[in-house]
């Protein structure tokens, strides 16, 4: 389906598509549950009813051959996901038992509408793209240069004067920097897994690139907050997570958008080290 058809069949539909990111403000930034809980009820419901009321375009994707991509059910899997991710703290913590809930929770939040998309809905709406088979051309090698460069410019102005390196905890010690060194790798591919290969893939169905896009950033920066990027931090996710939307679309490559993410992530990873350990990493102008 092109962008434009995408536009004649999706303004029913953007009501409860927002109620159902909305769901993500409400889990990860208010943090009150039960109002998550019925703005998933209400978006959910909303497109059901959207789908009722437009028969005559299921009709006519049943007559031309096509599958008609279901709302309902693609805002189910976005909900299904949140709702797994919603169920623990997402306060960055290193001890064994948080990195397990970590591990198991954020995995079943891609495992999990994956797998009932597979197999139970029989269809392959969820994918993980790794390699296009195209090289990486200078405008990319040179968006990963200007990855490092910027982190290395903002993200310690950012951190430190804000305070908000005090939200990730302590790391003293070889151990506890080895930890965080996987922990920040580790959410960061699973940011790019949940947000770009599953809520942004699942809402392209139904409608254009850049609201699709502006959707599951609502979805993304809400996520961060809660795991700590606050104060002023919004400033920073926002355009991160609408780029990353911007770039899978044009290169349709999950290893570029992870590798963009990760360089970043490691400059987040030194950050945070030379916070709590000033003078251990001098790399900074801060």
């Amino acid at each position: 389906m092109t962008d434009a058809q995408r536009t004649s069949t999706s303004r029913p539909a953007v009501a409860p598509a927002l109620l159902v990111c909305a769901a993500a403000p409400a889990f990860f930034v208010v943090q009150t549950a039960w109002l998550g809980w019925v703005l998933l009820a209400l978006g959910i419901g909303g497109a059901w009813l959207v789908e009722r009321g437009r028969p005559g375009a299921a009709d006519q994707a049943v007559s031309a051959g096509k599958r008609q991509p279901s709302l309902t059910r693609d805002l189910s899997l976005i909900a299904l996901g949140m709702l797994i991710v919603s169920v623990i703290p997402l306060a960055a913590e290193l001890d064994n038992i948080a990195m397990l809930r970590f591990t198991i929770a954020l995995g079943g939040a891609v495992a999990v509408p994956y797998l009932v998309s597979r197999f139970v809905f029989r269809d392959r709406a969820i994918s993980f793209p790794w390699r296009t088979h195209r090289r990486w051309g200078r405008l990319q090698w040179g968006w990963l240069i200007a990855v490092l460069v910027l982190g290395w410019l903002i993200l310690p102005f950012y951190f430190i004067s804000s305070g908000v390196y005090q939200n990730w905890p302590v790391v003293d010690t070889p151990d506890l920097i080895a930890r965080l060194f996987v922990g920040v790798g580790a959410v960061g591919i699973w940011d790019e897994l949940f947000f770009i290969c599953t809520v942004f893939a699942l809402l392209r169905r139904h409608f254009p690139d850049a609201l699709a896009n502006v959707l599951q950033m609502i979805v993304f920066v809400s996520f961060l907050w809660e795991l700590g990027y606050r104060e002023w931090g919004p400033l920073l996710t926002i355009p991160f997570a609408l780029l990353q939307g911007f770039i899978f679309v044009r290169t349709h490559s999950l290893a570029y958008v992870v590798t963009v993410h990760l360089l970043f992530d490691a400059v987040v990873f030194a950050v945070l080290v030379h916070a709590h350990n000033p003078g251990l990493l001098p790399i900074f102008l801060l």
